[in-house]
């Protein structure tokens, strides 16, 4: 590597500058208390655990986006994490042992093999919350309503809400009885919402009429809260596990009738069905070419630590957040002092700091910069008292 070439980061690994920063940190800050009011208890998980650990229950999806890593220390395979909630699910498990519903948050860097998508970082700072412990629809409510809640704690307003749930579509698949190979079909053909092709294959491997019917109407049930209606009709005679489903969407629609937003049902689309459990949700803004953050419910994350316990979450990325957001942090510029060895001005500006001010000392000999020190104001003495005077 040519010196010209040192400054260059891997692709998809990007820095966060001074401006950004602080406008990330600012967020962070106003969240993790947000969770703080909410009863939910900040944890910090280490970086990297061993892989038996950290891919547990979390899906091939995880194991193809973890780093690997050789402990120098037991000789055992270690991941640099690619998500967080495996490792809550193991503190959940292990660490802390509470009885009743245990309600954590966390904020941390997350690093991925590969992009998620076109242009994404691979290394975003995840952020969000999980309730462990608790099976009711009241707790996925709370966290849907706490999921809105950070949108707007961080200024992201028209947001468009969607909704799914994942046993309509587990529910089905137990009936049909297929094996391996042709469960993946069916799944590809209706994440692609191909409706010609769905029909042919649902008549050729599926014997039952009313269960062929029952899959070929999935990809029709998408739209605004009517589709529910809908629902009702298509699937009627579905398996109770199907319809139940159904009821705990409606209940929850009913619960957040007061918010500030659109919601949108798909009830043929399964993100994470081998994973997912329950009720599935994301956020999306226009212009914003993927979700902005999602969650959902997923009862099996902590069996493979031997205490499979009910929960439910939420992540985001905190970088998009803040691009998407806006910006609450005052644009407050600092104080420069310039350098000078009188006592008073040594009390001015540690008086200056200690009100909560950014004071900039300057060295003897330097030029100055206002605009790259980011000061809008100077301390100068003026008749024996230290005075502070705006930049022009």
């Amino acid at each position: 590597m040519t010196n010209v070439d040192r400054w260059m980061l891997p692709d998809g690994v990007d820095e966060v500058l001074p401006e950004q920063a602080q406008d990330v940190e600012y967020l962070r800050r106003q969240l993790l208390d947000l969770y703080h009011n909410w009863g939910y208890d900040l944890v910090i998980p280490p970086m990297v655990e061993f892989t038996e650990s950290l891919l547990s229950g979390s899906g091939s999806d995880l194991d193809l986006m973890t780093f690997r890593i050789t402990d120098q220390l037991s000789g055992r395979m270690m991941g640099i994490r690619a998500d967080i909630t495996p490792q809550t699910a193991r503190m959940d498990a292990h660490s802390l042992r509470r009885e009743g519903p245990n309600r954590l948050c966390y904020a941390g860097t997350v690093l991925h093999t590969r992009p998620r998508g076109p242009l994404e970082s691979r290394t975003p700072i995840s952020l969000g919350v999980e309730l462990f412990g608790e099976a009711s629809l009241a707790a996925d409510i709370e966290v849907i309503e706490l999921f809105l809640q950070t949108l707007t704690t961080s200024g992201v307003g028209a947001v468009h809400l969607d909704l799914g749930h994942v046993d309509i579509y587990r529910g089905l698949l137990a009936e049909a009885s297929l094996d391996t190979d042709l469960e993946a079909e069916l799944f590809e053909l209706l994440q692609r919402k191909a409706v010609g092709e769905l029909d042919a294959w649902v008549a050729s491997n599926i014997q039952d009429k009313r269960l062929a019917n029952w899959l070929t109407a999935l990809p029709s049930l998408a739209g605004s809260v009517e589709v529910l209606g809908a629902a009702k009709t298509a699937l009627a005679g579905a398996p109770l596990s199907v319809l139940e489903a159904i009821e705990q969407l409606e209940q929850i629609i009913e619960a957040l009738t007061d918010a500030d937003i659109s919601i949108y049902l798909d009830l043929g689309e399964m993100p994470g069905y081998h994973y997912h459990t329950g009720v599935v949700f994301a956020a999306y803004v226009q212009g914003y070419g993927k979700a902005l953050g999602n969650g959902g419910r997923y009862d099996h994350v902590g069996e493979a630590f031997g205490r499979a316990r009910p929960a439910t979450g939420f992540a985001f990325d905190l970088k998009s957040l803040v691009t998407q957001g806006c910006k609450h942090r005052a644009q407050v510029g600092g104080i420069f002092v310039a350098a000078g060895s009188d006592p008073e001005l040594h009390n001015q500006v540690a008086l200056l700091r200690s009100q909560g001010n950014r004071v900039v000392q300057g060295f003897a000999g330097q030029t100055v910069d206002f605009e790259e020190l980011n000061c809008d104001r100077e301390l100068v003495e003026q008749g024996g008292e230290y005075l502070i005077k705006k930049l022009s």
